[in-house]
């Protein structure tokens, strides 16, 4: 009664406080612009199996594909047996689903699964911490997305562990004919014969302590996960289903700017009614507010994996360009908006700070040449790109603060009509050599 009880208050508890979370993040998220997605229903589905389901982009680097699918395939079908561990919690029963034909199959399939997850989370730590690969170096994963991915990997393998000394313990408990025998235990069987000279008690200890420690981490991952960059985990869903299905390199156009110019070249086009007591419409973006909803949807869906980066060519040549410190910072700034939101009653109170200046610098924003590699490698469809087009565009339309090789060629477009210096009388003249 009193494991019912205990249970009872982290499952309405966990839950509770993940759905709190949760909503949070929503909120957070809608305090972007609106975002209307183009083209049909169907490719975004199949976008969505593919790229999110079907990790269809993580193949590009074998090592890092074969290990996150292990780890990913085994994180949710594992999660059937906490299932089963959930169902004997409320009913303070004992493998409540022991009773299925194809039960022994379950669990030798999921010792399987906990053994490659284990591998899995091991290599990528090593990766991490004793290998060094580069693009895990980066000065922008120093302090807490550093300590973010090692406490993760960290715990995993502990949940893993406790997982097999619940079914070693759970055998020898089993063939003592304290527990009915059920399951097959391929891997945690060679454990078993460790725990033999235990008593009964002690036996029972090491079973009920491992369960509660798996059913605690459960509760305190999904509770973390709203911190986490493994947020991902969930958004990648909705991250991939709203990806940009035009061709890459092209670019936006500004309503309130087309509704100046295209009447001059098209007498059919009507231009958009413009309240005239409403606010004036910025140029581009200055904070986490003149982003649409999709931008800061995918700025919590980054898994600060840095394939964006490595792939960068203005950041290989030493440029200060990062793609993905481009999202860490847009993910930075509206969780610190979200707090002066809770801190101020509902309503955000102008804290002298914005995305771009305070965490993002113009010289980051200049180094880009929107190659669009970094779009083309994110194994979630993410598009860093469109963030810092929009940025430069407010640096541009809103500051007139272009750099001086863009200003010149902005003044031979609007003199010339050509990027270069002379008259567009002689545009041609080069026919004559």
């Amino acid at each position: 009664m009193l494991q019912i009880i205990i249970f009872s208050i982290l499952l309405v508890g966990g839950f509770g406080f993940f759905f709190y979370n949760v909503l949070k993040v929503r909120r957070n998220i809608l305090l972007g612009k609106d975002f209307t997605p183009e083209g049909p229903l169907g490719p975004r589905v199949v976008t969505v199996l593919k790229v999110a389901f079907g990790q269809s982009k993580m193949v590009t680097r074998p090592l890092s594909a074969i290990m996150h699918i292990f780890v990913y395939v085994g994180f949710i079908l594992i999660n059937i047996e906490v299932l089963e561990m959930f169902a004997d919690g409320i009913t303070g029963r004992h493998r409540t689903f022991s009773s299925l034909s194809f039960y022994n199959f379950l669990i030798a399939f999921f010792e399987i699964l906990a053994l490659l997850v284990f591998i899995g989370v091991v290599v990528f730590w090593l990766r991490r911490n004793v290998a060094k690969v580069k693009r895990f170096m980066n000065k922008e994963l120093d302090g807490f997305p550093r300590l973010d991915a090692n406490a993760i990997l960290i715990a995993e393998v502990l949940m893993m562990t406790a997982l097999m000394l619940m079914n070693a313990s759970d055998q020898v408990l089993q063939s003592r004919g304290l527990y009915k025998v059920a399951g097959s235990f391929p891997l945690s069987q060679f454990i078993a014969p460790l725990f033999n000279g235990l008593s009964n008690e002690s036996l029972h200890i090491i079973e009920k302590s491992s369960w509660w420690f798996h059913i605690v981490g459960i509760f305190a991952f999904m509770n973390y996960l709203p911190y986490s960059k493994h947020f991902h985990i969930l958004l990648a869903f909705p991250a991939t289903f709203y990806s940009n299905f035009n061709a890459k390199g092209k670019f936006t156009n500004l309503d309130t700017v087309t509704d100046v110019v295209k009447p001059n070249f098209d007498s059919t086009y009507i231009p958009k009614e413009i309240d005239p007591n409403a606010p004036p419409i910025p140029f581009g973006v200055k904070d986490v507010f003149d982003l649409n909803w999709k931008q800061l949807l995918e700025a919590y869906t980054c898994t600060e994996c840095g394939r964006c980066t490595s792939s960068c060519p203005q950041n290989m040549t030493g440029k200060l360009l990062s793609p993905r410190k481009i999202m860490m910072d847009t993910r930075d700034r509206l969780v610190e908006v979200g707090k002066n939101i809770d801190k101020n009653g509902g309503k955000f109170v102008d804290d002298g700070k914005t995305l771009l200046g305070t965490y993002i610098t113009p010289e980051e924003l200049w180094a880009c040449n929107t190659c669009n590699a970094c779009v083309q490698e994110c194994p979630i469809n993410l598009d860093p790109l469109a963030i810092i087009v929009d940025l430069r565009r407010f640096l541009v339309m809103e500051k007139s603060e272009a750099p001086p090789e863009l200003n010149n060629m902005f003044s031979n477009i609007e003199n010339n009509g050509a990027p270069w210096q002379f008259s567009p009388a002689d545009r041609a003249n080069w026919i004559n050599e």
